[in-house]
């Protein structure tokens, strides 16, 4: 059975930040894009691993939306 989790990343002056809401604190860190969603992917695995049937679920219910909105900077 497979299920879709969601993965927001974000770029600071670091590198890449990435995490995934669903799984409260599963997040995880790289130095380009493509190691952060790596790493990330990683870390999916590995927390859901740890969830016993009901957390997962519960977890893997949730259904996550994002969106993005233009605003002009004066």
């Amino acid at each position: 059975m497979s299920n879709k989790v969601s993965i927001i990343i974000e770029k600071d002056d670091f590198g890449y930040y990435a995490f995934c809401p669903e799984l409260e604190g599963c997040q995880s860190q790289g130095d380009t894009l493509d190691e952060a969603m790596a790493n990330i992917k990683e870390a999916i695995e590995l927390y859901i691993e740890t969830l016993s049937p009901e957390e997962k679920r519960v977890y893997l219910s949730k259904e996550i939306l994002s969106a993005t909105y233009e605003v002009k900077v004066a």
